[in-house]
């Protein structure tokens, strides 16, 4: 039987600004979104303040104020640095590592004694290596291992490691009746509503559903839910994270922008992204929505603009996609409207091997794909943006305000940390 441990970092945004700022211990801190909007983390502090997430900054600015709560603004540069050096700690004390998000990594432990006391050490040593607290979960599954993960985050009592196998029987059924089926991993809304159609509500009710019934309904993944809730690991993670069927990247302006250089800059950029987003789920897309928008909080009614550009064959490249996006753009941009967001989305999405070749299309240049794999690995080893087209350099004018955003400690010269 294999055994599976799911590392988590606690609060993992708040926790990286923690590291360098040692003089924020036990005081609240919250994370801000893409332009300082909402609240999208917050410490445990901070939600013992009753603040919840995704919540309008705005609207709770005066709270932040009268509890000396620390803001930040976003820095991923930061968090992404972080979550490298934390998955590298992590992996040292697993037999095979499977990164599953920013502060998530699977590992397996099979044959490894005493698993108590080495969960223990795997998270002192993220701890002093790292610096960020993390829970760990030990389930037979990865199904199970996440629900392990979260008593261990929940309950403390149990020191922040917790297996499956720990409950009894009767304690395991009593933990799933009372967690809704669309908290177990893998189960989403949709699913949960057709779920509660068919009279399951809860994990367990989940965890005793007839195979065939949940295959007939759902299809071979959620059955294999159904299996991983029994102890049987069956579930890989591309089982969960499937392909998407759509690739958005849209942001808000820190001001109206009226220039449409400035515009293309953005879009260029948005374009960018998902096909970065794209080429890594090996998938191209058809189609190319952009669109436009003004204020929605200002006097007149804002100005929108939207269009999608089919192209000539499904593609992933991103000239071929920033090339259409541009277009998109030109097609519906207004002189002399003031906008504040842009943002490109990808549609009619298909896997790369799946495509019908066209007979009749121009072969694609070997060098094209070389140079995409290029600009790819560089933009992940040192960054996003680093290598960048033309079109986005134009004007930075366009950029996310981001008035509170902490030193980039980690991957700045001009801002690493100095000891006097």
């Amino acid at each position: 039987m294999s055994t599976f441990a799911l590392v988590d970092g606690n609060s993992f945004y708040t926790s990286c600004e923690r590291v360098f700022r040692p003089d924020l211990a036990g005081k609240p801190i919250i994370v801000l979104s893409n332009n300082d909007g909402c609240v999208v983390a917050r410490s445990a502090e901070a939600k013992a303040l009753g603040i919840d997430a995704f919540l309008p900054y705005y609207q709770i600015a005066a709270q932040c104020r009268r509890h000396g709560v620390a803001v930040f603004s976003s820095n991923y540069a930061l968090y992404g640095d972080m979550s490298q050096r934390m998955m590298q700690v992590v992996a040292r004390w697993g037999i095979e590592q499977e990164i599953y998000s920013i502060d998530e990594s699977f590992i397996t432990l099979d044959g490894i004694p005493e698993l108590r006391l080495h969960a223990a050490r795997l998270r002192a040593d993220v701890l002093q290596r790292v610096g960020i607290p993390n829970c760990v979960g030990i389930g037979s599954s990865k199904t199970l291992a996440k629900l392990a993960n979260s008593v261990a985050k929940t309950h403390p009592r149990c020191n922040g490691v917790f297996a499956w196998d720990w409950l009894a029987r009767d304690w395991q059924e009593k933990l799933l009746a009372r967690l809704a089926a669309s908290r177990v991993w893998g189960v989403g809304r949709r699913s949960a509503e057709k779920l509660a159609r068919l009279g399951i509500h809860s994990a367990l009710d989940l965890q005793r559903a007839a195979p065939q019934l949940i295959q007939r309904h759902f299809g071979i993944v959620l059955e294999r839910t159904v299996a991983e809730l029994n102890g049987v690991s069956c579930l890989e993670l591309d089982d969960i994270a499937a392909p998407r069927q759509q690739l958005i990247s849209s942001r808000s302006f820190a001001r109206a922008v009226s220039e449409l250089p400035t515009l293309a800059a953005a879009v260029t950029h948005h374009a960018t992204r998902v096909g970065e987003k794209l080429r890594q789920q090996h998938s191209v897309a058809q189609l190319v929505g952009v669109s436009i928008r003004g204020n929605p909080f200002g006097d007149a009614p804002p100005q929108r603009g939207w269009t999608v550009v089919p192209l000539l064959g499904p593609a992933a490249d991103t000239f071929v996609l920033v090339k259409a996006a541009l277009a998109g753009l030109e097609a519906i941009y207004q002189p002399g409207h003031g906008y504040k967001k842009a943002g490109v989305v990808l549609l009619g999405i298909s896997a790369a091997q799946a495509r019908q070749p066209d007979l009749f299309a121009v072969s694609t240049d070997p060098r094209r794909a070389a140079l995409l794999r290029t600009l790819d690995q560089v933009n992940r080893h040192y960054g996003s943006g680093t290598l960048r087209l033309a079109s986005e350099a134009v004007s930075a004018d366009w950029r996310m305000r981001q008035e509170q955003r902490s030193p980039r400690w980690t991957t700045c010269w001009d801002e690493l940390p100095v000891v006097s």
